[in-house]
């Protein structure tokens, strides 16, 4: 055998060593764990291997560098295939301030953790907890529906940054997939949206094991997934077995060179593959394989039965000479052009340097509109959209659209051009009748580092539920417009009339839900919306006109701010009864309260657009606002009243919604169900009646 061939050879079996290296890291962490999924590591640690080595661009040593390719699992229940591949590609540890450290991301001790309380190695992969994470997944779907984000948002930053002799952004995004990613409805949506868009910095690789957790794929899944992602506009090509390096690496080379649509990467794999035994049994079943079948797929692997969390000698080594030293490389050169760029174009080197650290422009703020008192005022929806192209003015890197609703939801950016296949610089996406992944777009832009909004009716809220969770679960700044908030957008009716979705929202960890009273609170809200740099907002707003108030009769909006603020006041401060509420509602506890104040009787209004903010407030704000001394309390909200008894207390009154809306004119709708100011006046006198028994 001359030297050459026999190079190859050893080449041949380092792949195999550091493949057989991820597969028993894994298999290893879920046996210790006693819990997880160690088939799909198995079955795909070759697909991880080969895109890593020889594909990936992306610098070990700063994996917060711009111009790195992102690698989405979204098939999360395969968390172990990311660990072990982040540990043996040495991804360092990126501080709380941006900064990366010398330690590693995950460590072994990490993967010796897996799935242990306080881990960075949790079930599923958690962005804000593990460095390397690119965004959360695990609830299938969402990571090709995040992977839809991040090749809008690398597109976007392409055509807005990019100048001649300056390719600064040239990123790809890789998502690795399952049959359960391909049979919910948000992988659908996701791919008819990339497709549309010929997005031809997206590759998915499909893992096709014919297994999902019930038994055999062929149950319940039978479809031609070639020939409906052909239909989507989409570049298909197959590996008929995982193992096979050279043709993993030729499906790459054909995604590369593929310059008009985006590409699906069908790989046959087997899952658990390695021990002739148990092949499809606990593996595809999410369950550990027993000491027994772990010594037998180790001694199929030829490796060491008894070894726990091997990692032998020149594994890493040989890591750091492929995706360590290409990606050193890349960076560098990246880099140097960078410096160059900065020079001859400082204004979008600063842009990027913000974005990067999630800091505003200098001005931010500037111009915002100031609304002169009138009793019949405007939706809210309309004084936001006015807000929101004055913040965009000010913020170029903030962009967004509407799942097919933005004249009605009044998000459309003026001037800014539409994000389409072949022009992506502008501001304005076209989800289509998409809610389940604009959302999950919005996040995928997030963690982009472009702040991004998605706006539709509030009722369909429903449908992004999943994404929105996610955002306020990996502490991602998305922004959540929600118009036609109540029964009041009227003859529409129950089918589009929300009611207990402001309590669901509000009962989500980490969201701030903010429902603006009138155009000036709107303004307010936009301002704190602009400073979030680890919370989602839900933004609700109405369609009906609302009253702006005269601050200089009531108090200054700016009160906002604290998430609830006394608007209106009796004498002294001292009332008899605190009537509070939220956004449309707030007028009917002002109107009340002057009623109450002709009849001799003390009131305050407490508007409360933001429960979350309100609730970080110290003890002795809170009691300023709702004194523990005034029993008499009233709320008015038009949904369903879950959550309120915290504020109006045992003796207090609550107007809201107890059964879905109906089908009627606003002005009937509201007698019908009671929102009218006589009937808080009505209440108000009730509250402070069973308060004096």
């Amino acid at each position: 055998m001359v030297a050459s061939e026999q190079a190859i050879v050893t080449a041949t079996q380092l792949d195999t060593l550091c493949i057989n290296t991820i597969r028993t890291l894994a298999i290893d962490a879920v046996q210790q764990a006693n819990s997880g999924h160690p088939g799909a590591p198995m079955g795909l640690a070759p697909v991880a291997y080969c895109l890593w080595q020889q594909f990936l661009r992306y610098d070990p040593a700063d994996p917060t560098w711009m111009n790195r390719d992102r690698f989405v699992l979204s098939n999360g229940h395969a968390s172990m295939l990311l660990y072990a591949t982040l540990y043996l590609a040495g991804v360092r540890e990126v501080g709380d301030s941006g900064e990366v450290l010398k330690e590693l991301a995950v460590p072994l001790e990490e993967i010796k953790r897996f799935r242990q309380l306080g881990s960075r190695t949790p079930g599923h992969p958690e962005s804000h907890i593990t460095t390397g994470v690119e965004t959360t997944t695990g609830p299938l779907g969402q990571g090709v529906g995040n992977s839809l984000g991040m090749a809008i948002g690398a597109k976007w930053l392409a055509a807005n940054f990019n100048r001649p002799g300056f390719e600064i952004f040239n990123y790809n995004i890789y998502a690795m997939c399952s049959d359960g990613d391909l049979m919910e409805g948000i992988g659908g949506e996701a791919a008819s949206l990339a497709g549309h868009l010929k997005l031809s910095n997206l590759c998915w690789m499909y893992d096709h094991n014919h297994v999902t957790l019930d038994g055999p794929a062929s149950w319940s899944f039978s479809e031609d997934v070639a020939t409906r992602f052909i239909g989507y506009g989409w570049n298909v090509t197959r590996v008929h077995d995982a193992n096979d390096l050279e043709m993993l690496a030729r499906a790459f080379d054909v995604f590369q060179s593929t310059t008009d649509r985006p590409t699906l990467i069908i790989i046959d794999s087997h899952i658990g593959y390695g021990s002739p035994h148990k092949q499809d049994t606990n593996a595809a079943h999410g369950e550990p394989l027993g000491e027994e079948e772990v010594r037998l797929t180790k001694k199929f692997y030829g490796w060491p039965e008894d070894a726990k969390f091997l990692v032998p000698e020149g594994v890493r080594e040989h890591f750091q000479e492929g995706v360590g030293k290409r990606g050193r490389e890349l960076r560098a050169q990246w880099k140097r052009m960078f410096t160059e760029y900065a020079d001859k174009h400082p204004e979008l080197a600063d842009r990027l340097h913000r974005m990067q650290r999630l800091q505003l422009p200098d001005e931010w703020d500037k111009n915002l509109p100031t609304f002169p008192a009138d009793p019949k005022g405007l939706a809210t929806r309309e004084s936001s959209g006015k807000v929101l192209n004055v913040i965009a003015q000010n913020i170029p890197w903030l962009i967004g659209g509407s799942a097919d609703l933005a004249t009605s939801n009044k998000t459309t950016l003026k001037d800014a051009g539409d994000f389409e296949a072949g022009n992506y610089a502008g501001r304005n996406l076209h989800f289509g009748v998409r809610e389940h992944v604009m959302a999950a777009s919005v996040n995928g832009l997030a963690v982009s580092g472009i702040r991004a909004f998605g706006a539709t009716f509030f009722n369909f809220s429903d449908y992004m539920r999943p994404s929105i969770r996610l955002a306020a679960l990996m502490e991602a700044p998305s922004i959540f417009i929600f118009t036609h908030d109540s029964i009041g957008l009227g003859e529409d009716g129950p089918t589009h009339q929300p009611i207990e979705q402001l309590a669901s929202l509000r009962a989500m960890p980490n969201l701030i839900v903010l429902r603006p009273a009138d155009a000036n609170e709107v303004v307010e809200a936009w301002k704190i919306i602009a400073q979030l740099k680890h919370e989602p907002v839900a933004l609700v707003l109405t369609r009906q006109p609302v009253p702006t108030f005269d601050r200089s009769k009531y108090s200054a909006a700016s009160g906002l701010s604290k998430g609830a603020y006394v608007l209106a006041d009796a004498p002294n401060a001292k009332p008899q009864v605190i009537l509070m509420g939220t956004g449309s509602e707030v007028s009917l506890c002002v109107e009340a309260y002057e009623k109450l104040k002709a009849e001799g009787i003390q009131a305050r209004v407490v508007s409360m657009p933001s429960w979350e903010i309100f609730e970080q407030q110290d003890a002795a704000y809170k009691a300023n606002v709702l004194p523990p001394s005034v029993n008499p309390r009233v709320s008015v909200e038009m949904a369903a009243t879950f959550g309120w008894e915290r504020y109006v207390g045992p003796k207090g009154r609550m107007i809201g919604m107890h059964r879905f809306g109906a089908s009627a004119p606003l002005k009937d709708l509201l007698k019908f169900f009671g929102f009218t100011a006589d009937a808080v006046v009505a209440e108000a006198r009730k509250a402070i009646a069973d308060a004096s028994r």
